[in-house]
């Protein structure tokens, strides 16, 4: 792109003459045509400012070559989709299927253990004690 055709041409942020369209239009009629308003941002010094200096820092390969965070996370989410499909598509090995039952047997004996505990935590204090006494013979003189 050269430094003329920047100059003859017009910008993506500019907003094209229509001048000599609206005269025609006018003389037809008394009415006023209706005209696209310029968005102030895009017509703002700084942003044409920023946007050449971003165009330029591409061209020369000078922005950071890091993703945006949303676009980082989106990929880490794609690729932990991918992760699991390729997990239920593959048959699970004899480790893996050991391991789960074992899970499964601990989760049920903890289960059981909190059954327990709260079974024994409404029974009166004194049952819980004399429960746990040992057994004490008493001769009879």
């Amino acid at each position: 792109m050269d430094l003329r055709n920047t100059r003859e041409g017009h910008h993506c942020w500019t907003v094209p003459p229509h001048q000599g369209i609206e005269c025609r239009q006018q003389e037809g009629s008394d009415l006023i045509q209706p005209r696209k308003l310029p968005h102030p941002i895009l017509a703002s010094r700084q942003h044409r400012a920023l946007h050449q200096e971003l165009l330029f820092c591409h061209r020369r390969g000078l922005l950071p070559r890091s993703k945006p965070e949303l676009q980082c996370v989106l990929d880490h989410k794609r690729r932990e989709q991918h992760k699991q499909r390729e997990l239920a598509l593959c048959p699970p090995s004899d480790l893996e299927v050991k391991l789960r039952t074992r899970k499964q047997k601990i989760q049920v004996y903890e289960l059981e253990e909190k059954k327990r505990s709260e079974g024994l935590q409404n029974v009166p204090e004194f049952v819980r004690v004399r429960g746990t006494l040992k057994c004490i013979q008493t001769f009879s003189s």
